[in-house]
Parts: structure tokens; C-alpha cells; sequence
């Protein structure tokens, strides 16, 4: 277990709610990626699935609590481009 992962995914980690608020409230896409959100799902399975075959620790949850607000904030990003379209 290294202390710089856990550093790094907690400060990203803290991110997430923020974004997953402001998808929520302003219903607009702005500013927001669906390539990049789904590059970071990719990222986030990569650091999972390391963990699982090779250094299992208790980061993995980390990775998925990452994972778990970077999806949400992706079904927020589709559902707010859908209303948008309509």
C-alpha cells in the first residue's frame, strides 16, 4: 500500500462530488467531456483490476468509490445532453 495512491486518489476523489453537484443542479454539459469521463472509468477498471491481480490492498476501494462518482457523473452528462437535445 503506498501513501502517495492513497493521496492521489482521495484529492481526486474529492473532486467528484463537486462535479456530480453541479451535474445535477445546472443540467447542462458545459465544461464536461464524455471522452474524457470515460477514459477515467478506463483508468480507474485499470486500477481495480492491478489490485486484484496484482497488490490487492484497501486502496481498491478507493478505486471503486473513484469509479462509482465518475459513473454518475456520467449518467448525468448523458441524461443532461439528452435534455438538452430535446
Amino acid at each position: 500500500m503506498s501513501i502517495f495512491e492513497i493521496i492521489m486518489l482521495t484529492c481526486f476523489g474529492a473532486a467528484w462530488p463537486f462535479a456530480i453537484y453541479k451535474s445535477y443542479t445546472s443540467k447542462s454539459t458545459e465544461g464536461k467531456s464524455l471522452s474524457f469521463l470515460i477514459i477515467l472509468l478506463i483508468g480507474y477498471i485499470a486500477g481495480v483490476l492491478h489490485k486484484l491481480f496484482y497488490s490487492y490492498d484497501q486502496v481498491i476501494y478507493l478505486y471503486i468509490i473513484n469509479f462509482i462518482m465518475v459513473f454518475i457523473d456520467m449518467i448525468l452528462y448523458l441524461r443532461n445532453r439528452k435534455a438538452r437535445s430535446n
